[in-house]
């Protein structure tokens, strides 16, 4: 199949390149002419580990190509995706859908055959029927169908999640389109993967629906943690109690700063407000909005309780920038909270990141840069780990302590225990939702330092 995917960021340039290996015919459009001359000489704008092989693989094979000419692309083609960004509207917190409906009306101009314009990026319920009304607004000739095909990719494991699904969703209208949908998506099908198909209004709630019900998860157990701390429980015992449950399982029970990214913070606030139009407020998804916020504001107490209280002149050192590991993402990362919050307490931060230093050296004015997390610890007062990237998960404490003029360790992703701190040669050490005496040996110490630290959110 001939297919035309409109937006080349995180969710059109992988959905473009995996639909290529399918075997179909993808052309990826983007309106900005460097960005296409990029991607033309195999250069990735993202950070997705395998991205780049992929897309230089169906290349060659002349499957994929990319263009700044709309027309060009939707000509002939049977499915246009429109996967634009739809981010945070100022003020409202609803999402915004101006470079979608901008999409839906040039790809209406531009149709010459039967099309299905479907819906990749995220949208509000409702959406995909405006859709349809601008186009046939702008083309009543055109000979058309819209479908939601929502995405549910995970940074940084983006690939293995287009290709081996959980599930996938499509909304749509009539069998027309659901024939078409269920041919772009046949090697799937061919492996049993699961395919549901909704109406509209359906497949469009089910990803709010799903990402406000993980970000749900993420802050029940960032607030179990809490009280954890306060009781004397480990919330690293307590997840996995919880999670030998079927019916909670134990995937985002892993407590830490609280989620960020392009899409928990975005579709949670996106939902409330869909909500608030419709008379019947998310009362539960507003309250996990409130408390994540608080949880990274707990995070700046932590390291300065750490450090008595006392953040002017301490250089500290922050392990990871990015919102989760495996990508360079900083969209709303905790670091944009905790690292300027440091700085503006008088501290002097450096900062490690394998692929975040691009971005952030931007959004995060004042940060000194390392390369090396022995570098960055040289004399430093405190080091604060943000971001669980492998590199920070096998780190050789004993080397790192003996490099800092005060060996202080906050550990905010519950990689490391106090018995490991200790000995290592730390003097202060502290984690989320687990009690962190550095002079005594526990059972719960022993019992901790040995399991998984960390779900990618």
């Amino acid at each position: 199949m001939k297919i035309a995917m409109v937006g080349t960021g995180y969710v059109g340039l992988v959905s473009g390149v995996c639909f290529s290996d399918f075997g179909h015919d993808v052309i990826c459009v983007d309106k900005n002419p460097k960005k296409v001359e990029m991607l033309r000489a195999g250069e990735v704008p993202i950070y997705e580990p395998g991205l780049d092989a992929l897309m230089a693989k169906n290349v060659e094979a002349g499957r994929l190509s990319f263009t700044d000419d709309l027309a060009a692309a939707v000509d002939g083609a049977e499915a246009v995706f429109i996967a634009v960004g739809t981010p945070t509207r100022r003020g409202d917190g609803h999402a915004d859908l101006t470079y979608v409906m901008a999409a839906a009306e040039e790809i209406a101009r531009a149709l010459t055959g039967y099309a299905v314009v479907v819906t990749k990026s995220t949208v509000p319920v409702g959406t995909n029927r405006q859709v349809k009304q601008v186009i046939a607004r702008a083309n009543p000739q055109a000979d058309f169908d819209v479908a939601s095909n929502p995405e549910f990719l995970r940074e940084g494991a983006a690939i293995d999640d287009f290709m081996r699904p959980d599930r996938i969703v499509v909304g749509v209208q009539n069998d027309r389109a659901a024939e078409v949908m269920a041919e772009i998506y046949r090697p799937l099908y061919l492996r049993d993967f699961p395919i549901l198909t909704t109406d509209l209004e359906s497949a469009e709630m089910i990803k709010y629906a799903a990402n406000a019900f993980l970000a749900t998860k993420i802050t029940f157990i960032n607030e179990i943690a809490a009280l954890c701390e306060r009781t004397g429980a480990d919330v690293k015992l307590v997840s996995q109690g919880m999670g030998l449950d079927g019916r909670i399982g134990n995937k985002f029970l892993h407590a830490g700063p609280g989620y960020g990214g392009s899409c928990f913070p975005k579709d949670t606030q996106a939902l409330a407000r869909i909500g608030q139009e419709h008379g019947l407020p998310m009362q539960i998804t507003e309250t996990v909005i409130k408390v994540n916020a608080e949880m990274r504001r707990r995070m700046v107490e932590k390291v300065t309780d750490m450090l008595d209280g006392r953040l002017a002149g301490k250089t500290i050192a922050v392990l990871g920038v990015t919102f989760k590991p495996n990508t360079d993402d900083m969209r709303e990362a905790p670091s944009l909270t905790v690292i300027p919050a440091l700085i503006g307490a008088g501290a002097r931060v450096r900062a490690v990141d394998p692929q975040g230093h691009r971005e952030a050296s931007e959004l995060l004015p004042g940060v000194h840069w390392f390369d090396d997390a022995y570098k960055a610890a040289q004399n430093a007062d405190a080091v604060v780990i943000l971001t669980e990237w492998n590199e920070f998960r096998a780190l050789d404490l004993k080397r790192l302590a003996r490099r800092m003029a005060f060996p202080a360790l906050a550990d905010l992703r519950n990689i490391y225990s106090s018995r490991d701190a200790r000995r290592a040669g730390f003097q202060r050490y502290v984690s989320v939702g687990r009690a962190d005496y550095l002079g005594d040996a526990t059972d719960q110490d022993d019992q901790a330092s040995g399991q998984e630290t960390s779900d990618s959110l």
